[in-house]
C-alpha cells in the first residue's frame, strides 16, 4: 500500500494529498537566511520543520531536491558592513558559515542545493526582462518595478484584495510608482554600493526577485513545495508568485507551506523587547537536540511559546529516551525502516510532530518493559522513529556524561568519587557514601545504582 502524505496548502487553505509533478524528482524550496547577523530561534523553526519534511519526503521518493538559498546581497548586509568597517563579502561569508554551523548543531541535513543570490544575477536579469517584455514591469527613475495591477489574481496567496493589502504593510512610498503596491525588481546602486551592470543601469536586485530567479535557475519552471515562515506570505511569497507566474505562465508552486511564529515566554520576539535569542546563545546552554525537540513540540502551523520551561521539558524527555537506550545497551536492535514506524505515520498527517513525539514515548516505554526479541524490536522502533525526527543521534553514554562546562567536574574526577563511594559502602561507611552522593548531586551529577553497578549523568 502506497503511503499517503497530506499537507496543508496555504494557497487553498485546505489539507491536501501531496502529489508531486514528477515522483522521480520531488522539488522543495525554502527561503534561507539573509546573512548579516546570527540566526535567532525564530529563524530556526522553519529550518527544523522543513528538514523534518525533507526526511519524510526522502522516505517516500527516490530523489528529493531540496534548495535553501542564501541571501548575500541586501541593504541590511550593507548596513552591517558599513557599521563594522568591513566588506560586504566579509559579513556575508562570516554569517553564512555561522548559520551553517548553528543549524548543523540542530542535527539538520544539508540541503541538496544552496544557491547564493550573488551567483545568480544573470537569472535575475533574465526574469526582469521577461516581465518588462510582457508588460508586467516598467522602468521608472532608474528602478524596474512590478506592476501589481497587471496580474489577475494578485493577492490570492495571502487572501488579500489589492485595495486592502497595503494597510499595515511596509510599503515604500515613491512618486515614481504607478501604484503604491508596485514592488522593486531592480534598483540603482551608488558608486560605493555593490552593483551589477544591467540594461537599466548599474544596480542590484530586489529581495523578492532573487528567490523567483533561483527557483527557475536550479529547480525549473514549477516546483512541488515552497516553504517558509508565515511572516513571508505577504509580501515576499505573494510577490514571488506574481513574478514567476507572470514571467513563465501557470502556477509555479503546487504546495505552499508556512510555519507559525515563535514567541518568547508568551511575547512576540522583537528587538525592541530585547527578547530575541540566537541559536548560538542557546547552544551554549543546551544541546542542539534539546532545541530541536523543543521546536518540534508544537505543530508547525501552531504558534510556539519558547521558554526555559519548554527547553527543560525537552531535555527531560530526551533524558528518558536516552536512559531507555542506555539500559538496553547490550540489545542488538531489529533493523526497521523509518517508513514502518508509528512516528512516520504521524508525520504523514501534515507533519503532526506532537503525535510523532507521543509515538516515541510509546516506543521508549515498550523498550523499558519488553524482554527478549520484543526488546530488540522496541529498540529498533525507537531508533528508526527518532531518526526521521532527527533525534537520538548521540551515544547514550556520551549524552549523560560528555557535555560539561569548564567549571564542572571532569569524567575522571566523577569516576574517582564513585570508586571511593563504592569502597565506603563496602567498608560500611555509609555516612561517607552519602556525602559523596550529595557532593556529586551539588555538582550537577546524579548517581543511579542498579544490580549491574552505578551509572551517572549530568543534570
Amino acid at each position: 500500500m502506497m503511503l499517503e502524505l497530506k499537507l496543508t496548502n496555504t494557497f487553498s487553505g485546505q489539507r491536501e494529498v501531496f502529489q508531486p509533478l514528477n515522483p522521480q524528482r520531488v522539488t522543495l524550496y525554502v527561503c534561507g537566511p539573509t546573512v548579516y547577523n546570527f540566526a535567532h530561534i525564530g529563524n530556526a523553526r522553519p529550518v527544523v520543520v522543513f528538514d523534518t519534511l525533507y526526511r519524510v519526503l526522502k522516505g517516500l521518493y527516490p530523489n528529493v531536491v531540496y534548495a535553501r538559498n542564501i541571501t548575500d546581497i541586501d541593504d541590511k548586509i550593507m548596513t552591517a558592513a558599513r557599521d563594522r568597517g568591513v566588506s560586504i563579502e566579509s559579513i556575508s561569508q562570516e554569517f553564512t558559515q555561522a548559520f551553517r554551523e548553528d543549524v548543523s548543531a540542530l542535527n539538520t541535513l544539508a540541503p541538496t542545493l544552496e544557491p547564493h543570490a550573488t551567483e545568480n544575477i544573470e537569472a535575475m536579469l533574465d526574469l526582469t526582462q521577461r516581465l518588462i517584455d510582457s508588460n508586467h514591469a516598467y522602468v521608472a527613475d532608474g528602478h524596474v518595478l512590478f506592476a501589481v495591477e497587471s496580474m489577475d489574481g494578485y493577492g490570492q496567496l495571502s487572501g488579500r484584495k489589492l485595495e486592502d493589502m497595503l494597510a499595515g504593510a511596509r510599503v515604500e512610498v515613491a512618486d515614481y510608482k504607478q501604484h503604491p503596491g508596485d514592488f522593486v525588481l531592480w534598483k540603482p546602486s551608488a558608486d560605493d554600493e555593490p552593483g551589477w551592470q544591467s540594461p537599466w543601469g548599474r544596480g542590484r536586485p530586489g529581495w523578492h526577485l532573487e528567490c523567483s530567479a533561483m527557483i527557475k535557475a536550479h529547480l525549473g519552471d514549477a516546483i512541488d513545495i515552497h516553504g517558509g515562515g508565515r511572516d513571508l506570505i505577504f509580501p515576499h511569497h505573494e510577490n514571488e508568485r506574481a513574478q514567476s507566474c507572470c514571467a513563465y505562465g501557470g502556477e509555479f508552486v503546487r504546495y505552499w507551506l508556512h510555519n507559525a511564529y515563535v514567541d518568547m515566554d508568551g511575547e512576540k520576539m522583537s528587538k525592541s523587547l530585547g527578547n530575541v535569542k540566537t541559536i548560538r546563545d542557546l547552544l551554549a546552554r543546551y544541546d542542539g537536540e534539546v532545541l530541536r525537540l523543543a521546536l518540534l513540540s508544537a505543530h508547525y502551523r501552531s504558534a510556539l511559546n519558547f521558554s526555559g520551561a519548554l527547553l527543560d521539558n525537552a531535555k527531560s524527555t530526551l533524558d528518558g529516551f536516552y536512559m531507555a537506550l542506555r539500559n538496553a545497551a547490550d540489545v542488538v536492535p531489529v533493523t526497521i525502516s523509518t517508513t514502518d514506524t508509528s512516528v512516520f505515520k504521524a508525520l504523514l498527517d501534515d507533519l503532526n510532530t506532537p503525535e510523532a513525539i507521543a509515538a516515541l514515548h510509546a516506543s521508549s516505554k515498550s523498550l523499558n518493559k519488553a524482554t527478549g526479541e520484543a526488546r530488540a524490536k522496541a529498540k529498533g522502533e525507537l531508533l528508526a522513529g527518532a531518526r526521521v525526527l532527527g533525534l537520538l543521534g548521540c551515544d547514550p553514554e556520551q549524552w549523560f556524561t560528555g557535555r560539561a562546562d569548564s567549571h564542572a567536574l571532569s569524567a575522571e574526577k566523577i569516576a574517582a568519587l564513585i570508586e571511593e563511594r563504592i569502597a565506603a559502602k563496602r567498608d560500611r561507611d555509609y555516612a561517607r557514601a552519602d556525602a559523596i552522593r550529595a557532593q556529586l548531586n551539588d555538582a550537577g551529577v546524579v548517581l543511579e545504582d542498579s544490580a549491574s553497578g552505578t551509572t551517572w549523568r549530568r543534570i
